[in-house]
């Protein structure tokens, strides 16, 4: 598809905006061919109303720079609301802050790194399917299963590819109960589950709750990412874990969740710090 309209924006954000896992998500995780960083530069595909587009971000201290490519530019509003949604730049960094610096073994992070952000999608069924592709693999297997699906079923937007949403899940090369589980995603996205940013929560957890495979680390990944739930928590994830330990937090998943109550409605944004105690490409820009 041709992109005939190219729009140039500064995205404002309420400071301070911490970078590094965000955009580090981002990165590390982009599945070649559907998303790309190039020279300080991240960019990425739009599935929009009207036809489609690219989003390129890069981050400044004030602002991020934004440029939308367009097949139509009636999608242009659209385009800018699903870039803000993915790098999370309504949120109130002194609120969530001043919640979460109030748990002592908490503070130091945030004071550390103050406004850390949610990385989101701009696609919530695109990034279910990818969150059935990364379970119980590696983040480098997982992209190598998501770029085979792209390289086979993509559609050509510009110089990218629009993730595919519909595919046989018996070519993928997994165990057939994660199949079963894909199989089961992509019957439920026909029949309506909403993953959009907009969409019911509690439907769509329930929803989601109800497929084979789709444990609490499933959904509430995608609660987090596809939905923009800020409350969002994942109890069980080993970095999580691993995190809890290194704090003196409690290590259950039963116990944490208790000691978590104290961070809600934000405990999404816990998770990112928990997360960015650990030596993962995901808590970083590349140099």
């Amino acid at each position: 598809m041709r992109l005939l309209h190219t729009f140039s924006e500064c995205l404002p954000f309420q400071a301070p905006l911490h970078p590094g896992n965000l955009f580090g998500h981002l990165i590390a995780t982009a599945v070649p061919g559907v998303e790309e960083w190039r020279d300080g530069v991240y960019r990425r595909n739009l599935r929009l109303p009207s036809g489609c587009g690219i989003a390129a971000l890069q981050p400044f201290p004030d602002h991020i720079a934004c440029t939308v490519e367009l097949s139509d530019e009636r999608d242009l509003d659209k385009a800018l609301d699903l870039c803000r949604f993915l790098l999370d730049l309504d949120m109130n960094p002194a609120e969530v802050d001043a919640v979460l610096s109030a748990d002592p073994l908490l503070a130091p992070l945030v004071s550390a790194a103050p406004g850390r952000r949610v990385p989101r999608t701009v696609d919530g069924a695109e990034f279910a399917i990818r969150a059935v592709l990364g379970q119980q693999v590696s983040t480098k297997a997982a992209r190598t299963h998501a770029a085979r699906l792209v390289a086979r079923h993509g559609t050509p937007v510009g110089d990218l590819f629009l993730f595919p949403l519909e595919f046989d899940p018996a070519e993928l090369a997994m165990p057939e109960s994660r199949r079963r589980t894909m199989a089961a995603l992509l019957g439920a996205l026909r029949s309506g589950l909403d993953l959009s940013p907009g969409a019911d929560r509690a439907v769509a957890r329930e929803w989601l709750t109800s497929l084979p495979g789709f444990g609490p680390w499933t959904v509430e990944s995608i609660l987090m990412r596809s939905l923009g739930d800020r409350d969002a928590f994942l109890p069980t994830d080993l970095g999580i874990k691993l995190a809890a330990e290194a704090l003196g937090l409690p290590v259950t998943p039963a116990a944490l969740l208790r000691r978590a109550e104290a961070w809600r409605p934000w405990r999404a944004y816990a998770v990112q710090h928990l997360w960015a105690t650990g030596d993962h490409e995901v808590n970083r820009i590349p140099v």
